[in-house]
């Protein structure tokens, strides 16, 4: 399995000018992190993204967080993984997910239909794809955006392991029983350094709203663990909001990631908020570097 280390960052580069992407990119790489996940959304093209990103950075894992696999065919797919895996030195992971039904149907034009299964086909076609370029001298790791217990199971037996988003420390543990040991287990988790109850809430909402209550996926996945429809009502409860993004001073964030780290993560990737606009936290970045 690649090494990645206990500690990543997520985030989204939309925001941010190329110029500026290489800037973060080598800030979070002269930090300690062991890797840099970043998303597909409606944004850039990920693999062109991250293979200009491994072109200007030495060590640093880079990561999808997760490329859609509605988006590419299952050839396509493994031809992208490999050459990045080649281009990089070795310095890339593939994540992978099934996304959600706005994304799929409304934006790309998709069917979005029994996204388990297809899954799993898909998993099965990449296994069997020809590759007649040079090839890595393993077979490159693949993880899955996985949340629910269907598809954590997917991940123990088909992936390398699962890469779980929007989740609260509860499902870094149940996620840990269902894959067991030997499989990747790196959750994301988004912070805001921000000691203020309402500044730092406030800030929260925002980013807790873009997932719920519109998309099913987390919303279904956060009812299994124990939450209920009046967490989800006038902009989330405090509750959801607490356990989805860790406020407060370091030592606080610090505790909350060792939450998912006693409750059988190896890694953590981190979602430096800030409290105000779409660009991440650089003080955050550096105040809880490795």
């Amino acid at each position: 399995m690649i090494a990645i280390g206990k500690m990543g960052i997520w985030f989204s580069h939309n925001a941010m000018s190329i110029a500026e992407s290489v800037a973060f990119a080598q800030k979070v790489e002269d930090c300690g992190y062991g890797a840099l996940w970043v998303p597909e959304a409606i944004g850039r093209e990920p693999f062109v993204h991250l293979a200009y990103l491994a072109s200007k950075t030495s060590t640093l894992v880079l990561a999808t967080g997760i490329a859609n696999i509605w988006a590419r065919d299952a050839v396509t797919m493994t031809a992208a993984q490999k050459t990045l895996v080649e281009l990089s030195g070795n310095r890339f992971l593939l994540g992978l997910g099934v996304s959600h039904a706005p994304l799929v149907e409304d934006v790309r034009g998709h069917h979005y239909h029994r996204p388990l299964s297809y899954m799993q086909s898909y998993l099965e076609k990449m296994a069997s794809v020809m590759y007649d370029s040079p090839a890595p001298a393993e077979k490159p790791p693949v993880v899955l955006a996985a949340l629910r217990q269907r598809m954590l199971a997917l991940a123990r037996d088909k992936a390398d392991g699962a890469h779980p988003y929007f989740v609260p420390p509860a499902h870094t543990r149940r996620a840990r029983e269902i894959l067991g040991a030997g499989k990747l287990l790196a959750p994301a988790q988004a912070v805001i350094l921000e000691n203020d109850p309402a500044r730092a809430r406030a800030a929260a909402r925002e980013y807790v709203k873009t997932y719920v209550p519109r998309l099913s996926n987390y919303k279904n996945n956060l009812l299994e663990l124990g939450y209920t429809e009046a967490d989800f009502a006038n902009g989330c409860s405090d509750r959801l909001v607490d356990d989805i993004v860790a406020w407060g001073d370091v030592t606080t964030i610090k505790a909350r990631l060792q939450e998912h780290y006693d409750a059988g993560a190896d890694h953590v990737c981190i979602l430096p908020l800030s409290t105000t606009g779409r660009l991440p936290n650089m003080a955050t970045v550096e105040v809880l570097a490795p």
